[in-house]
């Protein structure tokens, strides 16, 4: 979206939804709904095997296929994505990171056989993969690898795709897993760094257009309910960023400095208790980034009011583009110049988050960058840590939680009053199409074309050759998303991110409730005759670890040992390790909606191995449906949302345990 030429009315935003599900053509249906509505772009979910690079029929896809986003394995379903749009027209956001040359590459492909000129093709691809490493676990490759891929991508669109945003940096996922303002802030400018930094080095791009390297950056930020403490930070975001591009990088054209962002408000921030109490959350998150006319965002996606419960459906979507329209058309915020200018209040909180975020960044680039900043473990144990203290305000009432922690009698919800039907829900066939269809496609295919566009990219992956070109031929020979990752794994190896428990700390845990749920650990212990021992898992590819990680450090702190190997684990896997390490309970954690097919897996295959008396508890977005029959396959415990105190979570699962041991 362009910036305004006038001072009388700045202009709308871009509006979107994120959204995709089930199927390339069910998606393609919903894109197109979306947009005879008054939607301005599209904001493309792909599920978790297209972002983790695996194909629907690989063993850790299982129960993945077409839940959080839409199935994307080669190009004929790229093609049906956006059959009917034209995307000569179209601003597409994809929100794809380790895989996202990839799905460009299959995005240009499209356009061009649309007719499409890729010069005039305008969106982003979110391409932060360091926020990956700390947040949502998407990642494959190694940071150095990956970081190699995001500036290949960057060099190719500046002098190809020269409209299109090859990454937006996402502090959005560091606030979701605790970030401060001025951590949120300083993280997302060491990641920046680090990626300019990197093309610069690379040779790719002369000096003379650095700047437009610079001017096609983008940002993907989170507004959260604080919304004056979070338009200060997009003030400071602005600031910040105006001043590293200008003197660290020497850019003098004041339009290639600009801060250019877009926003998804807080969706990790909705409560499943009270959740029409959601609607009026994001309608603060939203003027948060809009009402500062000079820190504005150019770009605006909002979550539906039930996305606590689940996927939301079509009118719930609706609901969430007409909160933007009834802003940016029927009031009067677009009509005045910044209402913030001069205000001394303003002022001295954008100047803390600042002080702040200018102390993190130094102490982050003296120890080598973001990539050794990850690599240490020193970004995601600062994360951990600072998740772990806001849980404790919300546990002691410090920050209020309405319909949560405060306030939390109610009457019956008519919103809700559809029980399962207040939610999208993707039927099982949806994987088994998506398993037959790519079998088909490997079928039908030149096959010698495929394994020589693969040699092909394994072959430059080797050398310092930009990897764009031969990715778009692989592209192009019908080489599916599962080929293309394993051909770049098995050249750059793949990654395991520290998970940030070991060096995770949070001030005033030690209160009575702690001391009285650590007695009882102690004692449980004794009378089995060894301390208790926790397995936390997280099957599947679902990467948003800070629940998992939130336990495992809770569940240290009240005496339990605790193992924790991180995310991206197959039941298989989480069964072995259980017997192995003899643990007596084992906790899942799944946000994914995969929870019916990947909990009794582990389950089966506990009792497969002997280990059936080892309990079960299982934590995630689970609806009630779905909870009992969970239960009914013999998961000892299920948590949601609304159990937010994690102290009586352990408490909980000490009673499971003594009841295993018939104590």
């Amino acid at each position: 979206m362009p910036y305004p030429a006038d001072r009388e009315r700045d202009r709308p935003w871009v509006m979107r939804t994120y959204a995709g599900h089930s199927s390339a053509a069910a998606s393609n249906a919903l894109y197109r709904r979306n947009l005879s509505k008054g939607q301005t772009g599209l904001s493309v979910a792909f599920d978790l095997p297209t972002q983790t690079g695996y194909d629907p029929d690989d063993e850790l896809a299982k129960g993945e296929v077409g839940k959080v986003g839409v199935p994307i394995s080669h190009i004929g379903d790229m093609r049906q994505l956006f059959d009917q749009i034209p995307l000569s027209s179209a601003n597409t956001s994809m929100t794809i990171n380790a895989t996202a040359m990839w799905l460009l590459a299959m995005y240009v492909t499209v356009a061009e056989e649309q007719g499409a000129d890729p010069s005039a093709l305008a969106g982003t691809t979110q391409n932060d993969i360091i926020k990956e490493y700390l947040s949502r676990g998407t990642y494959v490759f190694p940071p150095g690898p990956s970081l190699r891929l995001i500036t290949d991508m960057v060099a190719w669109t500046v002098s190809n795709v020269p409209k299109w945003n090859p990454i937006n940096i996402c502090s959005y996922h560091l606030q979701e897993v605790g970030a401060t303002p001025a951590q949120e802030v300083a993280y997302a400018m060491c990641t920046a760094i680090a990626v300019l930094d990197s093309v610069r080095d690379s040779g790719q791009v002369p000096q003379e257009k650095f700047g437009e390297v610079v001017a096609r950056i983008s940002f993907f930020v989170n507004a959260g309910v604080r919304f004056i403490e979070e338009m200060c930070k997009m003030r400071a975001f602005a600031q910040l960023w105006d001043e590293i591009t200008l003197e660290r990088y020497g850019v003098e054209n004041p339009k290639h400095r600009r801060f250019r962002y877009g926003v998804q408000v807080n969706s990790l921030g909705l409560t499943e208790a009270q959740p029409e109490n959601n609607v009026q959350r994001i309608v603060l998150e939203m003027l948060a980034v809009s009402l500062s006319r000079n820190a504005r965002a150019r770009a605006i996606q909002l979550p539906a009011w039930n996305e606590a419960l689940g996927l939301p459906r079509p009118w719930d979507q609706q609901w969430a583009l007409r909160m933007q329209q009834v802003l940016a058309y029927e009031t009067d915020l677009l009509e005045y110049d910044d209402i913030f200018d001069g205000s001394p209040v303003i002022e001295a909180k954008v100047n803390e988050i600042l002080a702040g975020a200018r102390e993190e960044i130094d102490r982050v680039q003296a120890m080598g960058g973001a990539v050794a900043a990850v690599e240490s473990g020193y970004m995601k144990s600062n994360l951990v840590s600072s998740l772990a203290d806001r849980r404790r305000r919300v546990e002691a009432g410090e920050d209020v939680v309405v319909g949560v922690n405060k306030f939390d009698t109610t009457e019956p919800s008519p919103l809700q009053a559809e029980g399962a039907n207040a939610i999208e829900t993707i039927d099982p066939i949806v994987e088994m199409h998506a398993v037959e269809a790519i079998q088909q496609w490997r079928a039908n295919r030149d096959n010698a074309a495929v394994a020589a566009s693969l040699d092909a990219l394994r072959e430059a992956a080797k050398t310092d050759q930009n990897l764009v070109e031969v990715t778009l031929a692989c592209a192009r020979a019908g080489v599916t998303t599962g080929e293309w990752s394993q051909a770049l794994r098995e050249t750059f190896g793949e990654y395991r991110a520290p998970t940030g428990v070991s060096g995770a700390s949070a001030s005033g845990e030690a209160g009575s409730e702690i001391a009285r749920v650590r007695d009882r650990v102690r004692t449980t212990g004794e009378e089995i005759g060894e301390r208790l021992r926790m397995l936390v898992g997280k099957p599947g590819l679902d990467g948003h670890s800070n629940g998992a990680e939130q336990v495992a450090v809770r569940a240290r702190d009240v005496g339990f040992e605790v193992v924790y190997q991180g995310i991206r684990l197959t039941p298989s896997q989480i069964v072995a390790a259980a017997v192995q390490e003899d643990v007596h309970v084992v906790g899942l954690s799944i946000l994914s909606g995969s929870h019916l097919e990947v909990v009794p897996a582990v389950v089966d295959g506990l009792r497969a191995a002997g280990a059936g008396d080892i309990p079960v508890i299982v934590g995630g977005i689970i609806p009630p449906d779905d909870a009992a029959k969970l239960r009914d396959r013999g998961v000892a415990r299920v948590f949601t949302p609304k159990d937010y105190e994690l102290t009586e979570i352990m408490d909980e699962i000490v009673t499971v345990i003594r009841e295993v041991h018939s104590l």
